[in-house]
């Protein structure tokens, strides 16, 4: 497996199986224009296996953090550990960008996710399920 960081709109519409929908062109060229928001994809033989999509996020009181947007990983390709390298690439993407850590959110009763998140450091917090990776700075 090979995860890479995607900037070109070529990349996306290759491996768009990998998305909830069809990407969109101008949604891409605008995603991937803008330095702070990032695409992984892990590949296997060549092919487009699995995606993450992250967006830095500042605060003024906090400083920036990622926010794991979406992950998502072909059903042919599930169950091999490629989710959790890839939220795992976009933590050390995250790190090398300076952030002081990732967050996510994702429902209580999708167990699939909880798993991968849990299996890639990721820590829940009370009420909703959210997960944060923490870095010493």
């Amino acid at each position: 497996m090979e995860i890479r960081r995607i900037t070109q709109v070529e990349a996306v519409n290759a491996a768009g199986h990998l998305f909830d929908t069809t990407p969109r062109q101008e949604a891409t060229e605008q995603f991937l224009a803008d330095a702070r928001h990032h695409l992984l994809i892990a590949y296997v033989d060549d092919t487009p296996a699995g995606m993450v999509t992250g967006v830095e996020m500042t605060h003024p009181d906090k400083g920036t953090e990622m926010f794991l947007y979406e992950l998502g990983v072909d059903e042919s390709f599930r169950g091999r550990g490629i989710g959790r390298a890839l939220v795992s690439a976009l933590a050390d993407l995250s790190r090398e960008r300076g952030c002081y850590g990732v967050w996510t959110i994702t429902d209580e009763d999708n167990t699939a996710a909880l798993s991968t998140y849990r299996r890639a450091d990721g820590v829940p917090e009370g009420g909703q399920t959210m997960l944060t990776w923490t870095f010493d700075q």
